[in-house]
């Protein structure tokens, strides 16, 4: 689970997982117990999850590799309309000539003699009738557990190469400011061989755009307009993202009305009608006046009295 503060939505192409079906050791991943009450001199066997969970834990197999998080910037265009996005990612990723062991064709690494392969050392001691278990990391191999002599000459020993993709993520229509997406099996693959890659999570973040000013499924736009065509009324050409929309002002318009371009804003997320437009009108006071615009206006002020 990604730990951001912001609600965020978890989407790929077979629809929103949430956290139907996780398990405790999902939502607490982040957190290793097994070696943070270890470091006590503790041991919990098979795990904490084990014991508080009544031994529901992931069963033995592949390891799995860490996640991977991307950013994905898109236009309001690609809001409404939905649809396939490239994203760019550099990752490490298993070596296909020595199919992650590190190790040269044609040799096999070779497994640690003082953890046999485990890369753990347990100390055992017993106090006051009590059976204690002290797990550390091997000296001899580091906690690898195995040693390579003769490393791969693609990788040199590391059992990873670095690799750049470009991928191709399906956009929501309506996808929402932060949304995550998950494209599984392209995160980090995992040390050594038979390892399971994580998952890649892109956030979408919708690029700003000069016109518009975005509020959730809707759009505000200020438009200037002339005091004349305030007082007298006039047609606007309104960009929306749609194309050029003709707008009606009344006359007599007052100062910072709103009008409201229905269904001309954001598609709601999941479906529904779309948001709307709405334009707040900016009277624009004249500052100066030529000799006859001075004369029309005392004018009109006359007519007023």
């Amino acid at each position: 689970m990604l730990s951001d503060p912001k609600k965020r939505a978890d989407y790929d192409a077979g629809g929103f997982e949430g956290i139907k079906g996780m398990r405790p050791e999902d939502l607490f991943g982040g957190i290793d117990f097994d070696n943070l009450f270890g470091g006590l001199g503790f041991d919990f066997g098979g795990g904490i999850f084990d014991h508080f969970f009544g031994g529901r834990r992931r069963a033995a197999g592949p390891p799995h590799g860490e996640n991977l998080e991307t950013l994905l910037r898109i236009p309001l265009e690609r809001v409404v309309s939905g649809g396939d996005e490239p994203v760019r990612i550099d990752r490490p990723v298993q070596c296909p000539a020595c199919k992650g062991s590190g190790a040269a064709a044609g040799t096999s690494p070779r497994p640690c003699a003082s953890c046999h392969g485990s890369g753990q050392e347990v100390k055992s001691s017993r106090e006051g009738g009590v059976m204690f278990q002290r797990v550390t990391i091997c000296p001899a191999c580091g906690g690898r557990g195995l040693f390579i002599d003769e490393p791969c000459h693609e990788c040199h020993g590391h059992g990873q190469v670095q690799r750049a993709e470009t991928l191709t993520v399906k956009v929501p229509v309506g996808v929402e400011e932060g949304m995550v997406l998950r494209i599984p099996g392209h995160g980090l693959a995992p040390p050594g061989a038979n390892g399971i890659p994580g998952d890649l999570f892109v956030v979408v973040h919708a690029l700003p755009d000069p016109r518009f000013e975005r509020v959730g499924a809707d759009l505000w736009r200020q438009e200037e307009l002339p005091l004349s065509d305030a007082v007298l009324g006039t047609e606007l050409n309104v960009p929306t993202l749609d194309g050029l929309a003709k707008v009606k002002v009344p006359p007599g318009t007052q100062p910072e009305t709103i009008l409201k371009l229905k269904d001309k804003g954001l598609p709601h997320f999941g479906g529904g009608r779309r948001g709307d437009l709405l334009l707040r009108l900016r009277v624009l006071v004249p500052e100066h006046l030529s000799t006859a615009q001075r004369k029309l206006y005392e004018q009109l002020r006359q007519l007023n009295r």
